[in-house]
């Protein structure tokens, strides 16, 4: 067996050991298609130069653990390794080709991270009491290895530093109070808080397919004269959409505002009325009634109501401080010079501690309090006017849009050390809720008591409501349902094909919107129960509300508000396999994809994606033009798809897992024929497993592949942690977080423990040890000029 030391000559004993313990290990049983002149895939295992160029190999060695651990290599059918030789070609990978010591770990590179949109949204709202729409005034985030919180590709444009500092002026002219005088009360009713007639929770999204309207009963004390302002968005999907409708605006019946509004990217909306309330409830609402238009509507165009404010009018006429001044401010204007001075210096040293989520230097105090000084000394202006001023620059700071970090020099023999407390409240509270750290979290940063705490903390964030944010932004892009009301699907087309009842484009958007919140639910209740993992896969129970139960023909749930619901025996649903969002978003928009519902479950369940098709193949639709006189089964094309050789190696690892969901239609409904002919949905997989359902299926998935789903989970997971795609030597950090699972019956805690305590989310690797990383390692650790995909590193 190896025996594996510390010492220079590591390298020499690696290359060895692998001539004499591991190459007969693969001459038996790899060499037939990857040696002795056959390269296979293009993948040889016996041409080496040097033993240098054996060892640098590290994303062939990489390659090679990754299938042998799945199963996929050698293939079946063919003599397959003991499990004895399996762990010794294992233990060498990780020990000789990758060098790695179990025992002082490294953590891997640490990229400079941007804050994201939503990041960036959620900060300004905990810094400065207001929502600021990031979405709608930033670029859309790039995306790496399937999240958008990856900090190689955040990068920032010129374009993005001008927006950056328009919207920090906005933010804080906004949040900012001009003064501290006293104002008139004002009452601000959200979009969120007026209600539709049809029942939906919620009707600040009105659909310009159908007419709608949405009300909210305003009280008043007394009858009198009041102001109101009504502030809403026109928004459409990327494409234009000729989509038209007159949106209106009315109390108690009589109309204020209306006008024709079509398709915009995000049109804003402002109107301000005097008008006379009488004591008691004043109904208002705002309507949406749709224009005839020559071409029909295809992407959702909708107005979104923000908000209705009211001020003024008798009851009403009590001052208070301005909105947000004591977020900011706890005395008035000092007006003198030195008492100005000292109390500018108290607000932003308070302020920009949260803002760059760490102490500050108090030469940066020194330079902000100066720019302060600069604006109150002009003509006309407050203390507090001069203080906002300094808060525009501290929110256009590289030290408050990216992630910074320190750590102590490490221990003599280590190549990292722990991240300093502030940096692992940040790693904390961007991970679990998607923003700044608390004032928890920073008091006992400052007091050197964060680590000793960690689990106390963890437990209090996931009973916070941000932690919900977990769900959307991590779940919600690893099973991609997050932004997912706008994915283009036909429902017109799919209804007509499949004979099923007419909806409205407006009730399909709607399914969407609580289709994504079924899963939400689903992925949420695992997460505060801390149930079983596997559960992802296959169980008894989902998420419903009466809408969303009538599309699955589930009877006995009545009401708009979302419960567990116990499944029918035999039911097929269960797991997020069979959840309509996702079975939407792996489908085409005209009909579903067995090949994009494969590569879904293959990429995000079992961890081993095939790699990107070669260009120029051939459409499905092709398929279908050569089966002249009549329209095939989508199984029928398939297997004249994949009869050329070189797609069916992908496809056959594909094609089962995808064609055993073929029972469900692309608009997630179960359906038993296709084009008048029963569905098949049986197949068999690499391993030799034979299943007739997806039943069957997901009891596969959950019995024989348990481990590569775990592994799978555990890499998702720390990629969105961390912020970067992973690599060879975050193996040992995954090996440890998937033993930690089985022996914690595979709870979702021991999950969110193993990568919080993990090396990689603990330390950072030290400036004199970063060439550690040779070969694949060094050649990652550079920011590439192209965004990652997931086909590099662990994710490939």
């Amino acid at each position: 067996m190896i025996a594996w030391g510390a010492g220079v000559r590591a390298a020499d004993r690696a290359a060895e050991q692998f001539r004499s313990e591991i190459e007969p290990i693969l001459a038996d049983r790899c060499y037939a298609c990857h040696g002795n002149g056959s390269k296979k895939g293009g993948v040889v295992l016996d041409d080496f130069a040097t033993d240098q160029d054996l060892l640098a190999r590290k994303d062939l060695w990489l390659s090679v653990l990754k299938n042998v651990r799945a199963g996929l290599m050698p293939p079946p059918g063919k003599d397959q390794p003991s499990a004895e030789e399996k762990a010794h070609l294992e233990a060498w990978i990780k020990r000789g080709a990758f060098g790695l010591d179990p025992r002082n770990p490294d953590p891997g590179r640490v990229t400079l991270r941007r804050l994201n949109r939503v990041e960036y949204r959620n900060t300004i709202r905990d810094l400065m009491g207001i929502d600021f729409r990031a979405d709608e005034e930033f670029p859309v985030d790039d995306n790496g290895y399937g999240f958008d919180n990856i900090g190689e590709v955040l990068t920032v444009s010129p374009l993005l530093l001008e927006k950056y500092m328009l919207a920090a002026e906005t933010i804080v002219a906004e949040a900012v109070p001009a003064s501290g005088k006293k104002v008139e009360k004002v009452r601000s009713i959200s979009g969120k808080e007026f209600k539709a007639r049809e029942g939906r929770s919620s009707g600040d999204f009105l659909a310009f397919t159908k007419p709608s309207a949405v009300e909210y009963r305003l009280a008043v004390p007394k009858s009198g004269t009041y102001h109101l302002t009504l502030d809403f968005s026109v928004h459409g999907a990327f494409d234009f959409d000729p989509a038209r409708a007159r949106v209106a605006f009315a109390v108690d019946g009589k109309e204020l505002s209306g006008a024709d509004y079509g398709w915009n990217a995000n049109k804003k909306v402002h109107h301000e009325f005097d008008v006379r309330l009488r004591s008691g409830p004043n109904i208002l609402t705002m309507s949406v009634t749709p224009l005839p238009t020559k071409e029909p509507s295809q992407q959702p165009v909708f107005a979104r109501l923000g908000a209705v404010t009211v001020k003024g009018g008798p009851g009403l006429e009590e001052w208070v401080r301005p909105k947000n001044f004591e977020r900011f401010f706890d005395r008035d204007d000092p007006r003198t010079d030195t008492l100005r001075r000292t109390y500018a210096r108290e607000v932003l040293s308070k302020f920009v501690g949260k803002a760059y989520r760490r102490p500050v230097d108090a030469m940066t105090i020194d330079r902000l309090v100066k720019i302060a000084e600069e604006g109150y000394k002009l003509p006309d202006r407050t203390v507090e006017q001069g203080i906002g001023r300094a808060m525009v620059a501290v929110l256009a700071s590289p030290r408050f849009l990216f992630r910074l970090e320190t750590s102590p020099p490490p221990a003599p023999g280590q190549v990292s050390s722990p991240v300093d407390e502030f940096a692992l409240a940040s790693r904390l509270s961007y991970f679990l809720w998607s923003t700044m750290p608390d004032d928890e979290l920073i008091r006992l940063a400052s007091q050197g008591k964060l680590r000793a705490n960690q689990a106390a903390q963890v437990k209090r964030m996931l009973a916070d409501p941000k932690s919900e944010a977990l769900v959307t932004d991590f779940a919600g892009q690893w099973l991609q349902v997050r932004d997912f009301e706008h994915f283009p699907i036909q429902q017109k087309v799919i209804t007509r094909r499949e004979n099923l009842p007419k909806r409205e484009d407006g009730e399909v958007n709607e399914l969407k919107r609580l289709m994504r919140r079924e899963t939400e639910q689903y992925v949420g209740g695992i997460i505060r129960e801390d149930r079983n993992l596997v559960e992802l896969i296959d169980s008894d129970y989902t998420y419903l509300n009466e809408t969303l139960a009538k599309h699955y023909e589930i009877p006995g749930v009545e009401g708009r508000d979302f419960r567990k619901v116990t499944l029918p025996k035999d039911s097929p649903r269960g797991g997020l396999l069979t959840q309509a969002g996702v079975l939407m978003v792996t489908s085409n928009p005209t009909r579903t994809s067995p090949v994009k519902r494969g590569q879904f479950i293959l990429e995000n369940f079992l961890g081993t994606p095939t790699p990107p098709p070669p260009p120029d193949i051939p459409s499905l639709e092709d398929a279908f033009r050569d089966m002249r006189g009549r329209e095939p089964t989508v199984r029928e094309a398939m297997e004249v798809h994949r009869k050329d050789p070189l797609c069916s190696s992908c496809h056959n690892r594909m094609d089962p897992l995808g064609l055993a969901l073929e029972n469900f239609n692309a608009l997630g409904m179960y359906r038993t024929t296709e084009r008048g002919k029963p569905i098949d949905a049986a197949g068999k997989l690499l391993d030799g497993s034979e299943f007739k359902d997806i039943r069957e299926l997901k009891a596969i998935l959950k019995d024989k592949h348990r481990d590569e789903f775990y592994h799978c989970l555990a890499e998702k997971l720390l990629t969105y942690a961390l912020g970067r795609g992973l690599d060879y030597y975050d193996i040992e950090t995954l090996d440890a977080i998937v033993a930690r699972l089985k022996a914690n019956d595979g709870k979702f805690s021991a999950l969110l423990m193993g990568v919080i305590e993990s090396a990689p989310f603990q330390k950072r690797r030290t400036p004199a040890s970063t060439g550690v990383a040779k070969g694949s390692a060094a050649k990652s650790a550079a920011i590439p000029t192209q965004p990652p995909t997931a086909a590099r590193g662990l994710n490939r």
